[in-house]
């Protein structure tokens, strides 16, 4: 082992500093928690109370949790082809743009 780098050994020293001891569980504010499944309860099958912060806790923070929802992304399909004007006294009644002004005119167009 000592004839690798450090980057090539992180993962075995990061697993030889972990050994004989497990990651502490956690409350939002850092206290150790025993167990997330034992919560309060009123007497031996009562209701679980609202004084028990680590469940309180736990499901707020399981409340503010974002799901991300699937996003559509375009494709980039499109259409192209061409504008032709048939009735130029009908559009410059409507309109003044260059375009429409004479008959029989082809403008590029895309979609």
């Amino acid at each position: 082992m000592s004839s690798r780098d450090a980057a090539t050994n992180q993962l075995m020293k990061h697993a030889q500093s972990k050994k004989g001891g497990r990651d502490k569980l956690t409350t939002s504010n850092g206290a150790p928690v025993d167990s997330l499944t034992a919560s309060m309860t009123a007497g031996p099958r009562g209701p679980i109370l609202l004084q028990d912060f680590t469940l309180i806790d736990h499901i707020a923070k399981f409340d503010r949790e974002r799901n991300p929802e699937r996003v559509v992304h375009a494709k980039g399909a499109g259409a192209f082809g061409y504008f032709e004007v048939t009735d130029s006294s009908f559009m410059q009644s409507v309109c003044r743009a260059k375009m429409f002004d004479t008959p029989g005119k082809r403008t590029p167009v895309s979609a």
